[in-house]
């Protein structure tokens, strides 16, 4: 009892090994997997992120409107749900096209505000997806 009295008190006079994370941030790693970024533009559609994904994050579903862009012949329309996702960044290796079409962000998914209706538009894209 005596040894853990001394060893409290000379604690309370030595540097903290924490981070003093408000005052100073936190530097995130090179290899820290984030956010899954999208680039309509350099999407050739070949749907293999959308097959990768282990968790079924990525979908791709048909569109009643067409996109501007001339690579989308099939009509899909690209869509992420970053609260299903387990940023295992399988769709990047997938694609044919990373750091262009695909590619993992530093960037964190805001935090889930609706209690329960987070992935409610979600099922419904996956019943569309389904009937497809």
């Amino acid at each position: 009892m005596l040894t853990s009295l001394i060893k409290a008190f000379t604690n309370l006079f030595k540097k903290p090994q924490t981070i003093d994370y408000p005052v100073t941030p936190i530097i995130k790693d090179r290899e820290y997997r984030g956010l899954i970024e999208y680039g309509e533009e350099s999407c050739i559609y070949c749907l293999k992120c959308e097959k990768a994904c282990p968790p079924g994050a990525i979908l791709f579903v048909k569109t009643e409107t067409p996109s501007e862009n001339e690579k989308n012949k099939k009509g899909l329309q690209y869509h992420y749900n970053p609260y299903l996702c387990i940023y295992c960044s399988e769709c990047v290796r997938a694609c044919p096209k990373p750091d262009e079409a695909l590619w993992q962000s530093n960037k964190k998914p805001l935090p889930a505000t609706k209690e329960g209706k987070v992935n409610e538009s979600w099922f419904e894209l996956e019943k569309l997806k389904k009937t497809e």
